[in-house]
């Protein structure tokens, strides 16, 4: 099972373009990470999957689809970037293990999820990763963030627009994973509507990146905007 899923990471690392030196040395922390997860899954709940391929696929290769993407936002300075709402760590702990030249904060604000975090984030023993527990409303004003990323959080509605606003350094973006394309054009109207009314700040330009994660034949899109 463990070259089994060694091999999978490994191929999906270099179908997402990473260069065989920075895949070789991810391989180790992805896989004791997914350890971590397996051990602790069955009492905390932290994600829904079968097996460990679905685990691989579903999350740590999904979590690393826009990694491209994200390695262009974060620019050639050291880029401050949070995961809200991280839960088990996904998408910040890939993405902090193949971004070592960023800053992530994991943000999660319920206590065993938390406790999952800080024990994996001693486990693994990143120098780019913290964690915040806590809710994303209640960061200190002032950190300021250069990007702002999440999987499967609440919907953009004028309350948490406006938490996300408050996060992020100036010219800095909102990168949220999402599905369908239809959905997230639906979400992003009504987020619109929202800032026409006053109901949050304005959002100054969208765009949608459709994504393809290795080995796995659903629809994603990467979500990207600024205030």
């Amino acid at each position: 099972m463990l070259n089994i899923t060694h091999n999978l990471l490994e191929e999906g690392l270099l179908k997402l373009g990473l260069d065989e030196a920075l895949a070789e040395g991810a391989l180790p922390l992805l896989a004791r990470y997914i350890e971590e997860i397996e051990l602790f899954n069955p009492a905390y709940g932290l994600v829904k999957v079968r097996d460990r391929r679905e685990l691989v696929v579903k999350h740590i290769l999904d979590s690393l689809a826009p990694l491209d993407a994200i390695r262009r936002l974060a620019g050639s300075g050291r880029a401050a970037i949070a995961d809200l709402g991280s839960g088990a760590g996904l998408p910040g702990i890939p993405l902090a293990i193949c971004l070592p030249d960023a800053d992530f904060c994991l943000v999660e604000r319920k206590g065993r999820r938390a406790g999952f975090l800080r024990n994996t984030l001693a486990v693994l023993g990143l120098p780019n990763l913290r964690l915040e527990e806590t809710e994303m409303e209640k960061i200190e004003a002032g950190q300021g963030f250069d990007l702002l990323v999440f999987r499967a959080f609440r919907p953009l509605e004028p309350p948490i627009l406006k938490a996300l606003a408050r996060l992020l350094k100036p010219g800095g973006r909102i990168v949220a994973y999402k599905g369908r394309r239809q959905a997230v054009e639906e979400e992003m109207a009504a987020a619109l509507a929202n800032a026409e009314k006053g109901l949050c700040p304005p959002i100054a330009r969208w765009e949608l990146l459709p994504l393809q994660v290795p080995f796995l034949n659903e629809e994603r899109h990467l979500l990207l905007f600024e205030f």
